[in-house]
C-alpha cells in the first residue's frame, strides 16, 4: 500500500489461551476428543449460575424497561454510588466520579493502556496475563516489560527484580499487579504489596490492580486489596462480575481511580479514559442495573465461599498429585481457578515426544501424528509438549511462554465441577508428564 497501515504494536497482540484453540479444533476433526482445559470460563465448564440470582436478572429484565437501554458514561449514578460505599465501609475515600464503566475489563484494560503516552510503559508480572501484556506492549510498539514471579518462593515476586527494572528504566511509569494472579493463582501478601507500593511512591509511579478475582481467594494469604494499603499512591483498580458470579457473557468490568487529587498530570489521563469511553457512548445496563441486589443479597457471601471451597479442594488434589512428579514444580494457588506448573531446567530436551495410542473409534491415529510432528517444529519446548499432549490425551492447556514467560510450563484450571474427572485429568497430566520427561 502507498503507506504503511500496520500498527506498531500489531506483533505484540498475541493470546495463547485462544489460539491454541485451532490446534484443538484441528485435532477434533481428526477424531481427537478435546477436554478444553485452556479457558477461564465457569461457565463452559458446566458451572450453573445461583437461581436466586437469575431471578434477580429476570425480574429486572421483566419490570425495567430502562435495563434495555443506554447507561451513563461512567455508568449508572446508583451502581456506583452503591461500590463507593461500599469502599467507604472500610474506610476507603472514594465517590461515584471515581468509578466508570467498561465492557468488561478487556475493554478497559485496551483503553487503559491504549491512552498512555507513547512513551509511558507499564511493568508486569511474568508470567503475564496475555490481554494486558499484549495491550501494553501493542502501545508501546514492543516487547511488554516484566518483573519476575518465582515458582520455587510459591511464585512471589522479585521485588529488587522490579525495583532495579525501575531504576534502569526511566520509561516505566507504572506497575502492574494481578491479583490473585492469572495465571499462577497466587495471592500477594500483605507485606510484598506494601513494598510495591513503596516503589511506586520512590519513582513517582501510578499502579495498576487487577483485581478480577479478588473474591476467590481459599488459601492460606488474604487476599488484600491494594485500596486499602495505597496511600497517597495515585492507583487504577480493576474489578468486574465475569468470574465470581459467574457471568462472562455480560461483559461488565469497571475501574476505580485512587489519589486524582495528589498528582494532576494522573488526574488528567484518568480525564482521558473517561473521554473514551464517552465516544462508545455506555457501557451494558442491565449487568450495572442487578449488581447491588446481588452483591447486597445475604446469600451471596455463602454462595462465593462455597465456590472458593471447591477450588481449595481442586488445588489440594492437584498439588497433591503432580507434587509427587519428578521434573516439575507445581506451587500450590491460593486464588482465582488456575494453577501453574513449571518444568525444572535442563529436563526439557530435543526430540521428546509422547506415543499417540488409538483412543475411540473413527479417530485417524496416523494423521493425528503426521499433524503434531509437523506443528512441533520450531517452537518453544513446552508448547511441543502441550501439542502431544492434546494430540495423546486431549486434554488441552496452556504453555507458559504464551505469558509472555521465560519459564517453560503451562496452566490448568480448577473448573472442572465433576471432581472424579478432575482427578483423572490431573493423574493422566502427571503420568503424561514422566512419560514425555523419560521418551
Amino acid at each position: 500500500m502507498r503507506t504503511n497501515i500496520v500498527h506498531i504494536g500489531a506483533d505484540e497482540l498475541t493470546y495463547e489461551i485462544r489460539e491454541i484453540v485451532e490446534v484443538g479444533e484441528n485435532m477434533e476433526k481428526l477424531g481427537v476428543s478435546i477436554l478444553w482445559e485452556n479457558i477461564g470460563d465457569p461457565i463452559a465448564k458446566g458451572q450453573e449460575v445461583p437461581k436466586w440470582i437469575k431471578e434477580i436478572i429476570n425480574k429486572t429484565v421483566v419490570e425495567d424497561g430502562k435495563s434495555f437501554g443506554y447507561s451513563p458514561t461512567k455508568g449508572l449514578l446508583e451502581t456506583r454510588e452503591f461500590i463507593a460505599r461500599q469502599r467507604q465501609e472500610e474506610g476507603v475515600s472514594i465517590t461515584a466520579d471515581d468509578i466508570l464503566f467498561f465492557n468488561g475489563l478487556g475493554d478497559a484494560i485496551s483503553i487503559v493502556y491504549t491512552y498512555l503516552n507513547r512513551g509511558a510503559r507499564v511493568i508486569g508480572p511474568n508470567p503475564a496475563y496475555p490481554t494486558h501484556s499484549s495491550a501494553e506492549g501493542a502501545h508501546a510498539g514492543s516487547r511488554h516489560i516484566t518483573y519476575s514471579l518465582n515458582p520455587h518462593r510459591n511464585w512471589l515476586p522479585d521485588l529488587e527484580d522490579l525495583r532495579n527494572k525501575i531504576k534502569y528504566n526511566p520509561s516505566i511509569s507504572g506497575i502492574l499487579i494481578i491479583n490473585p494472579d492469572n495465571p499462577t493463582g497466587m495471592v500477594y501478601p500483605k507485606k510484598i504489596l506494601k513494598g510495591i507500593v513503596d516503589i511506586a511512591k520512590e519513582f513517582d509511579l501510578f499502579l495498576i490492580s487487577d483485581e478480577i478475582y479478588a473474591n476467590i481467594v481459599y488459601g492460606s494469604e488474604k487476599m488484600i486489596p491494594l485500596y486499602s494499603i495505597i496511600g497517597d499512591v495515585p492507583a487504577i483498580v480493576m474489578r468486574g462480575l465475569s468470574k465470581e458470579i459467574p457471568w462472562p457473557g455480560a461483559r461488565c468490568g469497571w475501574v476505580e481511580f485512587y489519589n486524582k487529587d495528589k498528582d494532576p498530570v494522573f488526574a488528567r489521563y484518568a480525564k482521558s479514559l473517561v473521554d473514551a469511553k464517552q465516544l462508545e457512548v455506555c457501557s451494558t445496563t442491565l449487568p450495572q442495573k442487578v449488581l447491588p441486589k446481588i452483591f447486597s443479597d445475604k446469600r451471596y457471601k455463602e454462595y462465593l465461599k462455597t465456590r472458593s471451597e471447591n477450588y481449595r479442594r481442586r488445588a489440594d488434589m492437584a498439588c497433591d498429585i503432580l507434587g509427587r512428579v519428578s521434573g516439575i514444580v507445581a506451587p500450590k494457588p491460593g486464588g482465582a481457578f488456575y494453577m501453574s506448573v513449571v518444568f525444572e531446567d535442563g529436563v526439557l530436551k530435543q526430540g521428546q515426544k509422547l506415543n499417540i495410542p488409538a483412543l475411540s473409534a473413527g479417530r485417524k491415529d496416523e494423521e493425528v501424528e503426521k499433524y503434531t510432528e509437523k506443528i512441533v517444529q520450531d517452537i518453544s519446548p513446552d508448547k511441543r509438549f502441550t501439542y502431544y499432549l492434546m494430540a495423546s490425551t486431549g486434554i488441552c492447556v496452556v504453555p507458559l511462554s504464551g505469558f509472555n514467560s521465560d519459564l517453560q510450563g503451562f496452566r490448568i484450571t480448577l473448573l472442572e465441577p465433576n471432581e472424579d474427572k478432575f482427578e483423572d485429568t490431573i493423574k493422566t497430566i502427571g503420568k503424561k508428564i514422566k512419560e514425555y520427561l523419560t521418551s
